[in-house]
Protein backbone atom coordinates (compact mmCIF):
# COMPACT_ATOMS: atom_id res chain seq x y z
CA UNK A 1 0.00 0.00 0.00
CA UNK A 2 1.74 3.27 -1.10
CA UNK A 3 2.56 5.86 1.54
CA UNK A 4 2.57 9.51 0.47
CA UNK A 5 3.90 12.42 2.46
CA UNK A 6 2.93 16.04 1.94
CA UNK A 7 5.27 18.49 3.71
CA UNK A 8 4.02 22.06 4.14
CA UNK A 9 6.97 24.20 5.22
CA UNK A 10 5.75 27.47 6.70
CA UNK A 11 7.54 30.33 8.38
CA UNK A 12 6.34 29.34 11.85
CA UNK A 13 5.67 25.60 11.60
CA UNK A 14 6.05 22.49 9.48
CA UNK A 15 2.94 20.42 8.82
CA UNK A 16 3.12 16.86 7.47
CA UNK A 17 0.25 14.71 6.21
CA UNK A 18 0.51 10.93 5.64
CA UNK A 19 -1.85 9.33 3.13
CA UNK A 20 -2.29 5.73 2.05
CA UNK A 21 -3.79 4.35 -1.14
CA UNK A 22 -5.52 0.95 -1.17
CA UNK A 23 -6.37 0.97 -4.90
CA UNK A 24 -9.98 2.04 -4.31
CA UNK A 25 -9.75 5.00 -1.98
CA UNK A 26 -7.26 7.29 -0.31
CA UNK A 27 -7.02 7.11 3.47
CA UNK A 28 -5.77 10.02 5.54
CA UNK A 29 -3.72 8.28 8.23
CA UNK A 30 -1.82 10.84 10.30
CA UNK A 31 -1.23 14.60 10.70
CA UNK A 32 1.70 16.19 12.56
CA UNK A 33 2.77 19.79 13.27
CA UNK A 34 6.18 20.90 14.55
CA UNK A 35 7.03 24.52 15.36
CA UNK A 36 10.09 26.00 13.65
CA UNK A 37 10.80 28.36 16.54
CA UNK A 38 12.52 25.61 18.52
CA UNK A 39 15.18 24.98 15.83
CA UNK A 40 15.98 25.20 12.15
CA UNK A 41 13.62 24.35 9.30
CA UNK A 42 15.62 21.19 8.56
CA UNK A 43 15.27 20.02 12.16
CA UNK A 44 11.54 20.77 12.14
CA UNK A 45 11.03 18.80 8.92
CA UNK A 46 13.03 15.89 10.31
CA UNK A 47 11.11 15.86 13.59
CA UNK A 48 7.72 16.08 11.88
CA UNK A 49 8.58 13.28 9.45
CA UNK A 50 9.86 11.00 12.23
CA UNK A 51 6.67 11.53 14.20
CA UNK A 52 4.33 10.99 11.25
CA UNK A 53 6.14 7.76 10.25
CA UNK A 54 6.33 6.45 13.80
CA UNK A 55 5.42 2.76 13.80
CA UNK A 56 5.64 2.38 10.03
CA UNK A 57 7.62 -0.60 8.75
CA UNK A 58 8.82 1.30 5.71
CA UNK A 59 9.50 4.87 4.74
CA UNK A 60 7.44 7.04 2.43
CA UNK A 61 7.03 5.91 -1.17
CA UNK A 62 6.90 9.50 -2.39
CA UNK A 63 7.22 12.98 -0.90
CA UNK A 64 5.87 16.32 -2.12
CA UNK A 65 6.77 19.82 -1.01
CA UNK A 66 6.10 23.37 -2.22
CA UNK A 67 8.15 26.54 -2.59
CA UNK A 68 6.80 29.81 -1.29
CA UNK A 69 4.52 31.58 -3.72
CA UNK A 70 6.67 34.71 -3.33
CA UNK A 71 9.57 32.81 -4.96
CA UNK A 72 7.64 32.20 -8.22
CA UNK A 73 6.02 34.30 -10.91
CA UNK A 74 2.49 33.43 -11.99
CA UNK A 75 1.26 34.43 -15.44
CA UNK A 76 -2.01 33.88 -17.27
CA UNK A 77 -1.59 33.78 -21.05
CA UNK A 78 -3.65 33.36 -24.19
CA UNK A 79 -1.79 31.60 -26.99
CA UNK A 80 -2.96 30.75 -30.53
CA UNK A 81 -4.50 27.30 -30.77
CA UNK A 82 -2.08 26.57 -33.63
CA UNK A 83 0.75 26.56 -31.07
CA UNK A 84 -0.63 23.59 -29.12
CA UNK A 85 1.77 21.05 -30.68
CA UNK A 86 4.81 23.19 -29.80
CA UNK A 87 3.35 24.66 -26.63
CA UNK A 88 6.49 24.28 -24.48
CA UNK A 89 8.69 26.15 -26.96
CA UNK A 90 6.15 28.89 -27.62
CA UNK A 91 5.42 29.29 -23.92
CA UNK A 92 9.13 29.62 -23.10
CA UNK A 93 9.40 32.42 -25.66
CA UNK A 94 6.36 34.23 -24.25
CA UNK A 95 7.48 33.90 -20.63
CA UNK A 96 11.00 35.11 -21.35
CA UNK A 97 9.62 38.56 -22.15
CA UNK A 98 7.53 38.73 -18.96
CA UNK A 99 9.65 37.35 -16.11
CA UNK A 100 12.22 39.62 -14.41
CA UNK A 101 15.04 37.06 -14.60
CA UNK A 102 16.85 34.96 -17.18
CA UNK A 103 14.73 31.99 -18.22
CA UNK A 104 17.85 29.86 -18.80
CA UNK A 105 18.28 29.69 -15.03
CA UNK A 106 14.62 28.95 -14.35
CA UNK A 107 12.10 26.14 -14.54
CA UNK A 108 8.43 26.50 -15.34
CA UNK A 109 5.24 24.49 -15.50
CA UNK A 110 1.82 25.27 -16.91
CA UNK A 111 -1.75 24.09 -17.04
CA UNK A 112 -4.17 24.36 -19.94
CA UNK A 113 -7.50 25.43 -18.49
CA UNK A 114 -10.33 22.95 -18.87
CA UNK A 115 -12.42 25.39 -20.88
CA UNK A 116 -10.03 24.76 -23.74
CA UNK A 117 -9.93 26.84 -26.90
CA UNK A 118 -11.66 30.20 -26.69
CA UNK A 119 -11.99 32.13 -29.95
CA UNK A 120 -9.05 30.26 -31.41
CA UNK A 121 -6.85 30.83 -28.32
CA UNK A 122 -5.54 28.60 -25.53
CA UNK A 123 -6.02 29.92 -21.95
CA UNK A 124 -2.95 28.93 -19.93
CA UNK A 125 -1.72 29.53 -16.39
CA UNK A 126 2.06 29.23 -15.99
CA UNK A 127 4.40 29.37 -12.99
CA UNK A 128 8.12 30.23 -13.25
CA UNK A 129 10.78 29.97 -10.52
CA UNK A 130 14.55 30.21 -10.32
CA UNK A 131 16.38 26.89 -10.31
CA UNK A 132 18.33 27.79 -7.18
CA UNK A 133 15.13 28.49 -5.22
CA UNK A 134 13.62 25.14 -6.20
CA UNK A 135 16.88 23.30 -5.52
CA UNK A 136 17.14 24.94 -2.10
CA UNK A 137 13.73 23.58 -1.12
CA UNK A 138 14.70 20.12 -2.44
CA UNK A 139 17.94 20.20 -0.45
CA UNK A 140 16.07 21.06 2.77
CA UNK A 141 13.89 17.97 2.46
CA UNK A 142 16.76 15.74 1.36
CA UNK A 143 18.95 16.86 4.27
CA UNK A 144 16.11 16.37 6.74
CA UNK A 145 14.82 12.92 5.72
CA UNK A 146 17.42 11.63 3.25
CA UNK A 147 14.88 11.41 0.43
CA UNK A 148 14.32 13.62 -2.60
CA UNK A 149 10.80 15.05 -2.97
CA UNK A 150 9.11 13.77 -6.10
CA UNK A 151 7.08 16.95 -6.61
CA UNK A 152 7.75 20.61 -5.88
CA UNK A 153 4.51 22.58 -6.08
CA UNK A 154 4.11 26.34 -6.35
CA UNK A 155 2.59 28.21 -3.43
CA UNK A 156 -1.21 28.15 -3.30
CA UNK A 157 -1.44 26.15 -6.54
CA UNK A 158 -0.75 23.07 -4.43
CA UNK A 159 -4.33 23.42 -3.11
CA UNK A 160 -5.61 22.49 -6.58
CA UNK A 161 -5.20 18.81 -5.64
CA UNK A 162 -8.18 19.21 -3.30
CA UNK A 163 -10.63 19.84 -6.16
CA UNK A 164 -11.62 16.17 -6.73
CA UNK A 165 -12.35 15.80 -3.00
CA UNK A 166 -14.19 19.11 -2.45
CA UNK A 167 -17.08 19.23 -4.95
CA UNK A 168 -17.92 22.80 -3.95
CA UNK A 169 -14.72 24.05 -5.63
CA UNK A 170 -15.94 22.88 -9.04
CA UNK A 171 -19.64 23.60 -8.78
CA UNK A 172 -19.63 27.38 -8.33
CA UNK A 173 -18.58 29.96 -10.92
CA UNK A 174 -15.68 31.35 -8.86
CA UNK A 175 -14.43 30.32 -5.41
CA UNK A 176 -11.41 31.57 -3.48
CA UNK A 177 -9.29 29.86 -0.82
CA UNK A 178 -7.16 31.93 1.54
CA UNK A 179 -4.36 30.03 3.29
CA UNK A 180 -3.68 32.15 6.38
CA UNK A 181 -0.14 31.75 7.71
CA UNK A 182 1.66 33.41 10.55
CA UNK A 183 3.79 35.81 8.50
CA UNK A 184 2.37 35.39 5.00
CA UNK A 185 -0.86 34.29 3.38
CA UNK A 186 -1.73 32.88 -0.01
CA UNK A 187 -4.82 33.44 -2.14
CA UNK A 188 -5.98 31.16 -4.95
CA UNK A 189 -9.10 31.52 -7.12
CA UNK A 190 -10.86 28.58 -8.78
CA UNK A 191 -13.25 28.89 -11.68
CA UNK A 192 -15.27 25.69 -12.11
CA UNK A 193 -12.43 23.61 -10.72
CA UNK A 194 -9.61 25.37 -12.61
CA UNK A 195 -6.94 27.19 -10.58
CA UNK A 196 -6.78 30.43 -12.57
CA UNK A 197 -5.19 32.95 -10.22
CA UNK A 198 -2.81 32.85 -7.24
CA UNK A 199 -1.08 35.54 -5.18
CA UNK A 200 1.09 35.57 -2.07
CA UNK A 201 0.42 38.21 0.59
CA UNK A 202 3.14 39.51 2.90
CA UNK A 203 0.66 39.78 5.74
CA UNK A 204 -0.48 36.94 7.99
CA UNK A 205 -2.06 36.46 11.38
CA UNK A 206 1.01 37.71 13.22
CA UNK A 207 0.23 41.17 14.54
CA UNK A 208 -3.55 40.72 14.70
CA UNK A 209 -5.78 42.47 15.46
CA UNK A 210 -3.72 45.53 14.48
CA UNK A 211 -2.97 44.17 11.01
CA UNK A 212 -6.51 42.90 10.31
CA UNK A 213 -7.42 45.86 8.09
CA UNK A 214 -4.26 45.44 6.05
CA UNK A 215 -4.92 41.72 5.59
CA UNK A 216 -8.47 42.38 4.37
CA UNK A 217 -7.21 45.09 2.01
CA UNK A 218 -4.58 42.77 0.49
CA UNK A 219 -7.23 40.09 -0.12
CA UNK A 220 -9.51 42.64 -1.80
CA UNK A 221 -6.62 43.80 -4.00
CA UNK A 222 -5.95 40.18 -4.98
CA UNK A 223 -9.57 39.71 -6.03
CA UNK A 224 -9.41 42.94 -8.00
CA UNK A 225 -6.28 41.70 -9.77
CA UNK A 226 -8.14 38.53 -10.72
CA UNK A 227 -11.06 40.54 -12.11
CA UNK A 228 -8.66 42.74 -14.10
CA UNK A 229 -7.60 39.61 -15.99
CA UNK A 230 -11.18 38.92 -17.01
CA UNK A 231 -12.02 36.62 -14.10
CA UNK A 232 -15.32 36.47 -12.26
CA UNK A 233 -15.53 37.81 -8.69
CA UNK A 234 -15.52 35.00 -6.09
CA UNK A 235 -18.91 34.10 -4.70
CA UNK A 236 -17.46 32.47 -1.58
CA UNK A 237 -14.17 32.39 0.33
CA UNK A 238 -12.83 29.39 2.24
CA UNK A 239 -10.19 29.72 4.95
CA UNK A 240 -7.45 27.19 5.69
CA UNK A 241 -4.06 27.14 7.35
CA UNK A 242 -3.19 27.87 10.97
CA UNK A 243 -4.72 31.34 10.85
CA UNK A 244 -8.12 30.00 9.87
CA UNK A 245 -8.77 29.17 13.52
CA UNK A 246 -8.11 32.69 14.81
CA UNK A 247 -11.15 33.80 16.74
CA UNK A 248 -13.45 36.04 14.70
CA UNK A 249 -11.52 35.62 11.41
CA UNK A 250 -14.54 34.42 9.45
CA UNK A 251 -16.91 37.15 10.60
CA UNK A 252 -14.37 39.94 10.19
CA UNK A 253 -13.28 38.96 6.67
CA UNK A 254 -16.87 38.34 5.60
CA UNK A 255 -17.79 41.89 6.60
CA UNK A 256 -14.69 43.39 4.97
CA UNK A 257 -14.97 41.44 1.71
CA UNK A 258 -18.78 41.55 1.61
CA UNK A 259 -18.96 37.89 0.55
CA UNK A 260 -19.51 34.70 2.62
CA UNK A 261 -16.35 33.48 4.37
CA UNK A 262 -16.12 30.10 6.12
CA UNK A 263 -13.72 27.35 7.07
CA UNK A 264 -12.76 24.88 4.37
CA UNK A 265 -15.53 22.24 4.35
CA UNK A 266 -14.84 18.55 5.07
CA UNK A 267 -13.50 16.56 2.11
CA UNK A 268 -14.53 13.14 0.85
CA UNK A 269 -11.25 11.64 2.07
CA UNK A 270 -11.43 8.75 4.50
CA UNK A 271 -10.23 10.16 7.83
CA UNK A 272 -11.47 7.33 10.03
CA UNK A 273 -7.94 6.65 11.30
CA UNK A 274 -7.65 10.16 12.73
CA UNK A 275 -8.90 11.21 16.12
CA UNK A 276 -11.86 13.53 16.53
CA UNK A 277 -9.58 16.44 17.39
CA UNK A 278 -7.49 15.96 14.24
CA UNK A 279 -10.59 15.68 12.06
CA UNK A 280 -11.82 19.01 13.37
CA UNK A 281 -8.50 20.64 12.43
CA UNK A 282 -8.27 19.35 8.85
CA UNK A 283 -8.36 22.91 7.36
CA UNK A 284 -5.11 23.61 9.24
CA UNK A 285 -3.40 20.84 7.22
CA UNK A 286 -5.12 21.58 3.89
CA UNK A 287 -1.91 22.36 2.02
CA UNK A 288 0.00 19.36 3.40
CA UNK A 289 -2.91 17.08 2.48
CA UNK A 290 -3.10 18.61 -0.99
CA UNK A 291 0.63 18.06 -1.53
CA UNK A 292 0.26 14.38 -0.64
CA UNK A 293 -2.80 14.04 -2.89
CA UNK A 294 -0.84 15.52 -5.81
CA UNK A 295 1.34 12.40 -5.74
CA UNK A 296 -1.74 10.42 -6.77
CA UNK A 297 -1.87 12.41 -10.01
CA UNK A 298 -5.53 13.42 -9.86
CA UNK A 299 -5.17 16.99 -8.68
CA UNK A 300 -4.65 20.27 -10.48
CA UNK A 301 -1.29 21.81 -9.70
CA UNK A 302 2.21 22.71 -10.80
CA UNK A 303 5.36 20.64 -10.51
CA UNK A 304 8.69 22.42 -10.87
CA UNK A 305 10.78 19.25 -10.90
CA UNK A 306 11.51 19.69 -14.59
CA UNK A 307 14.51 20.07 -16.85
CA UNK A 308 17.73 19.85 -14.79
CA UNK A 309 15.65 19.22 -11.66
CA UNK A 310 13.63 16.33 -13.08
CA UNK A 311 13.02 13.62 -10.50
CA UNK A 312 14.74 10.27 -11.02
CA UNK A 313 14.17 7.26 -8.80
CA UNK A 314 17.37 5.64 -7.55
CA UNK A 315 18.42 2.05 -7.03
CA UNK A 316 17.51 2.27 -3.36
CA UNK A 317 13.86 2.67 -4.30
CA UNK A 318 14.17 -0.31 -6.62
CA UNK A 319 15.69 -2.39 -3.86
CA UNK A 320 12.76 -1.54 -1.61
CA UNK A 321 10.35 -2.69 -4.30
CA UNK A 322 12.17 -5.96 -5.03
CA UNK A 323 9.96 -8.07 -2.70
CA UNK A 324 6.79 -6.60 -4.23
CA UNK A 325 8.11 -7.03 -7.77
CA UNK A 326 9.22 -10.59 -7.03
CA UNK A 327 5.79 -11.40 -5.65
CA UNK A 328 4.09 -9.93 -8.71
CA UNK A 329 6.45 -11.87 -10.98
CA UNK A 330 5.65 -15.09 -9.12
CA UNK A 331 1.93 -14.45 -9.45
CA UNK A 332 2.30 -13.75 -13.16
CA UNK A 333 4.38 -16.89 -13.66
CA UNK A 334 1.89 -19.09 -11.81
CA UNK A 335 -0.96 -17.50 -13.77
CA UNK A 336 0.87 -18.15 -17.03
CA UNK A 337 1.58 -21.79 -16.15
CA UNK A 338 -2.01 -22.40 -15.09
CA UNK A 339 -3.33 -20.70 -18.23
CA UNK A 340 -1.00 -22.76 -20.46
CA UNK A 341 -1.96 -25.99 -18.70
CA UNK A 342 -5.68 -25.18 -18.98
CA UNK A 343 -5.32 -24.40 -22.65
CA UNK A 344 -3.31 -27.58 -23.30
CA UNK A 345 -5.85 -29.67 -21.40
CA UNK A 346 -8.70 -28.13 -23.41
CA UNK A 347 -6.86 -28.78 -26.69
CA UNK A 348 -6.26 -32.45 -25.79
CA UNK A 349 -9.89 -32.89 -24.75
CA UNK A 350 -11.04 -31.32 -28.00
CA UNK A 351 -8.68 -33.56 -29.98
CA UNK A 352 -10.09 -36.68 -28.27
CA UNK A 353 -13.65 -35.60 -29.12
CA UNK A 354 -12.76 -34.93 -32.76
CA UNK A 355 -10.90 -38.23 -33.14
CA UNK A 356 -13.87 -40.08 -31.69
CA UNK A 357 -16.25 -38.32 -34.06
CA UNK A 358 -13.95 -39.00 -37.06
CA UNK A 359 -13.73 -42.68 -36.14
CA UNK A 360 -17.53 -42.98 -35.90
CA UNK A 361 -18.08 -41.25 -39.27
CA UNK A 362 -15.42 -43.22 -41.15
CA UNK A 363 -16.69 -46.49 -39.63
CA UNK A 364 -20.23 -45.70 -40.75
CA UNK A 365 -19.45 -44.34 -44.22
CA UNK A 366 -16.28 -46.14 -45.27
CA UNK A 367 -16.61 -49.33 -43.24
CA UNK A 368 -13.24 -48.86 -41.56
CA UNK A 369 -12.50 -46.71 -38.53
CA UNK A 370 -9.88 -43.98 -38.94
CA UNK A 371 -8.74 -41.78 -36.05
CA UNK A 372 -6.37 -39.47 -37.94
CA UNK A 373 -6.87 -37.17 -40.88
CA UNK A 374 -4.22 -38.97 -42.93
CA UNK A 375 -5.87 -42.36 -42.41
CA UNK A 376 -9.23 -40.88 -43.43
CA UNK A 377 -7.73 -39.38 -46.59
CA UNK A 378 -6.15 -42.72 -47.51
CA UNK A 379 -9.49 -44.47 -47.11
CA UNK A 380 -11.22 -41.85 -49.24
CA UNK A 381 -8.59 -42.26 -51.97
CA UNK A 382 -9.10 -46.03 -52.03
CA UNK A 383 -12.87 -45.62 -52.11
CA UNK A 384 -12.61 -43.14 -54.98
CA UNK A 385 -10.47 -45.59 -56.96
CA UNK A 386 -13.16 -48.29 -56.55
CA UNK A 387 -16.05 -45.98 -57.30
CA UNK A 388 -18.47 -47.14 -60.05
CA UNK A 389 -19.02 -43.70 -61.49
CA UNK A 390 -16.42 -41.23 -62.64
CA UNK A 391 -17.89 -37.71 -62.51
CA UNK A 392 -15.51 -36.53 -65.24
CA UNK A 393 -16.37 -38.05 -68.70
CA UNK A 394 -13.61 -38.91 -71.15
CA UNK A 395 -15.69 -37.67 -74.10
CA UNK A 396 -18.56 -35.18 -74.39
CA UNK A 397 -20.77 -33.56 -77.08
CA UNK A 398 -18.04 -31.16 -78.14
CA UNK A 399 -15.72 -34.08 -78.85
CA UNK A 400 -18.50 -35.75 -80.93
CA UNK A 401 -18.85 -32.62 -83.04
CA UNK A 402 -15.09 -32.62 -83.63
CA UNK A 403 -15.10 -36.31 -84.64
CA UNK A 404 -18.06 -35.73 -86.98
CA UNK A 405 -16.44 -32.76 -88.68
CA UNK A 406 -13.18 -34.66 -89.13
CA UNK A 407 -14.96 -37.66 -90.72
CA UNK A 408 -16.65 -35.54 -93.47
CA UNK A 409 -14.42 -35.01 -96.52
CA UNK A 410 -14.04 -31.47 -97.79
CA UNK A 411 -15.51 -32.50 -101.13
CA UNK A 412 -18.76 -33.69 -99.53
CA UNK A 413 -21.77 -31.44 -98.92
CA UNK A 414 -23.20 -32.33 -95.55
CA UNK A 415 -25.82 -30.69 -93.35
CA UNK A 416 -26.55 -31.54 -89.72
CA UNK A 417 -30.21 -31.08 -88.86
CA UNK A 418 -29.96 -32.34 -85.26
CA UNK A 419 -27.50 -33.92 -82.89
CA UNK A 420 -28.82 -35.27 -79.60
CA UNK A 421 -26.58 -36.52 -76.77
CA UNK A 422 -28.44 -38.24 -73.94
CA UNK A 423 -26.73 -40.35 -71.24
CA UNK A 424 -23.90 -41.54 -73.45
CA UNK A 425 -26.14 -42.22 -76.49
CA UNK A 426 -25.84 -39.98 -79.60
CA UNK A 427 -28.36 -39.53 -82.41
CA UNK A 428 -27.30 -37.56 -85.51
CA UNK A 429 -29.79 -36.45 -88.19
CA UNK A 430 -28.09 -35.21 -91.32
CA UNK A 431 -28.44 -34.67 -95.09
CA UNK A 432 -25.88 -35.94 -97.64
CA UNK A 433 -25.69 -36.30 -101.39
CA UNK A 434 -26.16 -40.08 -101.39
CA UNK A 435 -26.52 -43.09 -99.11
CA UNK A 436 -22.87 -44.17 -99.71
CA UNK A 437 -21.80 -40.78 -98.38
CA UNK A 438 -23.69 -41.46 -95.15
CA UNK A 439 -22.14 -44.91 -94.90
CA UNK A 440 -18.65 -43.49 -95.39
CA UNK A 441 -19.24 -41.09 -92.50
CA UNK A 442 -20.47 -43.98 -90.36
CA UNK A 443 -17.41 -46.04 -91.21
CA UNK A 444 -15.05 -43.17 -90.37
CA UNK A 445 -16.71 -42.62 -86.98
CA UNK A 446 -16.60 -46.35 -86.21
CA UNK A 447 -12.79 -46.13 -86.17
CA UNK A 448 -12.85 -43.70 -83.21
CA UNK A 449 -11.88 -45.46 -79.98
CA UNK A 450 -14.54 -43.78 -77.83
CA UNK A 451 -17.47 -44.33 -80.25
CA UNK A 452 -19.19 -47.69 -79.99
CA UNK A 453 -21.79 -49.43 -82.19
CA UNK A 454 -21.92 -46.76 -84.93
CA UNK A 455 -24.74 -47.53 -87.40
CA UNK A 456 -27.10 -45.90 -89.90
CA UNK A 457 -30.57 -46.53 -88.52
CA UNK A 458 -32.56 -45.19 -91.48
CA UNK A 459 -32.36 -43.19 -94.74
CA UNK A 460 -34.99 -41.28 -96.75
CA UNK A 461 -35.29 -39.00 -99.73
CA UNK A 462 -35.17 -35.31 -98.87
CA UNK A 463 -38.32 -33.53 -100.06
CA UNK A 464 -37.83 -31.28 -103.07
CA UNK A 465 -34.27 -32.45 -103.74
CA UNK A 466 -32.29 -35.49 -104.80
CA UNK A 467 -30.27 -35.53 -101.50
CA UNK A 468 -30.65 -38.18 -98.85
CA UNK A 469 -31.59 -37.83 -95.20
CA UNK A 470 -30.10 -40.24 -92.69
CA UNK A 471 -30.32 -41.05 -89.00
CA UNK A 472 -27.15 -42.34 -87.36
CA UNK A 473 -26.79 -43.63 -83.78
CA UNK A 474 -23.86 -44.68 -81.59
CA UNK A 475 -22.77 -44.83 -77.95
CA UNK A 476 -20.05 -42.89 -76.15
CA UNK A 477 -17.83 -45.46 -74.47
CA UNK A 478 -14.09 -45.08 -74.01
CA UNK A 479 -11.95 -48.05 -72.94
CA UNK A 480 -11.20 -46.20 -69.68
CA UNK A 481 -14.92 -46.30 -68.86
CA UNK A 482 -15.00 -50.09 -68.80
CA UNK A 483 -15.86 -51.12 -65.23
CA UNK A 484 -14.60 -54.26 -63.64
CA UNK A 485 -17.27 -56.54 -62.27
CA UNK A 486 -17.27 -56.00 -58.51
CA UNK A 487 -16.35 -59.04 -56.53
CA UNK A 488 -19.01 -60.36 -54.27
CA UNK A 489 -18.20 -60.51 -50.62
CA UNK A 490 -18.00 -63.89 -49.01
CA UNK A 491 -20.98 -63.14 -46.86
CA UNK A 492 -23.04 -62.08 -49.88
CA UNK A 493 -22.17 -65.31 -51.73
CA UNK A 494 -23.24 -67.43 -48.78
CA UNK A 495 -26.45 -65.46 -48.51
CA UNK A 496 -27.14 -66.01 -52.25
CA UNK A 497 -26.49 -69.75 -51.97
CA UNK A 498 -28.81 -69.98 -48.98
CA UNK A 499 -31.46 -68.06 -50.88
CA UNK A 500 -31.14 -70.44 -53.86
CA UNK A 501 -31.41 -73.49 -51.63
CA UNK A 502 -34.48 -72.06 -49.99
CA UNK A 503 -36.10 -71.35 -53.34
CA UNK A 504 -35.31 -74.84 -54.63
CA UNK A 505 -36.92 -76.44 -51.63
CA UNK A 506 -40.31 -74.85 -52.30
Amino acid sequence: MPIWLGIDIGSASVKVALLRSNYRKVVLSRLVTVDVATGTVVEAVRAATVRVLDGEKQGADAVAVAIDGSRAAIHRLLLPSTAQKELASVLAYELEAQVPFDLDGAVFDWRLLARGVEDGQLPIVAAVARIEDVRARIDVVKEAIGQDPERVAVGAFALGALVPYLPGLAEEEAVAIVDLGAKASEVIVFERGDAVFARTLSCGTEGLPATAARLARDIRVSFAGHRSQGGAPPSRVYLCGGGAFVSGAEGFLSGELEIPVQLLPPSSLDGSLLGVESQNELPRYAKAIALALALEGRGVGMNLRRGPLAFERGFAWMREKVPVLAGLAAVLFVSFVFSAWSRLHAVHAERDVLESALGAVTREVLGTEATTAQDAQDLLAKEAALSDEDPMPHIDAFDVMVFLSESIPTSMTHDVEEMDVQKGHVTVRGIVGSIPDAQSISAALADERCLDDVKIRSTSQAIGTDRQKYVMEFDLKCPEDARATPKKKKGDASASASGAASSGGK
